[in-house]
């Protein structure tokens, strides 16, 4: 099946292949690269590591000058600057939870107020997690900043995929297209990929972000242009 979507999704795994900041430079020690670079790079020094080029010693073991060192971000410095400006919001609120990267990049909030941050159907992290991506994200063809907040995305992600197959089943047997309400693109992803192995429908996304949505079209309709009902959920 060929669902006709141009979404420009990335997997939140792409993060990873996104390089980190690197420098090379000349300290007495490790301790004060560290410092050095974090203040650079306006992180924490428990987000710097360091690579020792030359130890700085010459011949007989003398000490002979400064260490050379390669000195590098553990994260890429737009999901590290991502996590510590969600990190100041939170603190700034009053709110009780902590702010952490998870593996893909990702920034969890997780904590007693995990609700608030959540918001209805999710409203207030999807317009965090876009503040954030319009501040640090300046490069389009990068995979976004993903946030996730006390397990919400793998529970929304669940309750797309059963909207996905019930829209799908109405669409069979009503024979007529339904277009749903206005989601992120990584939602819609999961919706067109949830559908991309039913041969009887295809799924479009159509509109300008962020008002951009799916249309799922039964098969032998899907060429025709016949105005989508609305589904609401």
């Amino acid at each position: 099946m060929n669902n006709k979507f141009r979404d420009n999704d990335f997997g939140v795994s792409e993060a990873s292949k996104i390089e980190v900041e690197t420098i090379d430079l000349e300290s007495p020690n490790i301790a004060s690269a560290k410092t050095k670079a974090a203040s650079l790079w306006n992180v924490s020094e428990d987000d710097i590591e360091v690579t020792v080029l030359d130890d700085g010693k010459r011949f007989f073991g003398l000490i002979g000058g400064k260490m050379k060192l390669r000195v590098s971000t553990k994260r890429p410095l737009m999901f590290l600057q991502a996590r510590d400006f969600a990190d100041s919001i939170m603190k700034q609120s009053g709110l009780d939870l902590k702010t952490t990267l998870d593996e893909d990049c990702a920034v969890n909030l997780d904590g007693e107020d995990s609700a608030i941050v959540i918001g209805r159907h999710g409203e207030t992290l999807k317009a965090l997690e876009f503040l954030t991506n319009l501040i640090f994200r300046s490069d389009q063809t990068i995979p976004k900043i993903r946030f996730d907040c006390g397990g919400y995305r793998v529970r929304r992600e669940e309750s797309l995929i059963r909207l996905a197959e019930s829209v799908a089943r109405e669409v069979v047997h009503k024979r007529a297209a339904i277009s749903l309400e206005p989601m992120s693109s990584w939602e819609r992803r999961i919706i067109h990929v949830a559908l991309q192995g039913n041969s009887d429908i295809s799924t479009s996304s159509e509109g300008e972000e962020p008002m951009r949505k799916i249309v799922v079209h039964p098969r032998d309709n899907s060429e025709k242009h016949r105005r989508p009902r609305k589904r609401r959920f």
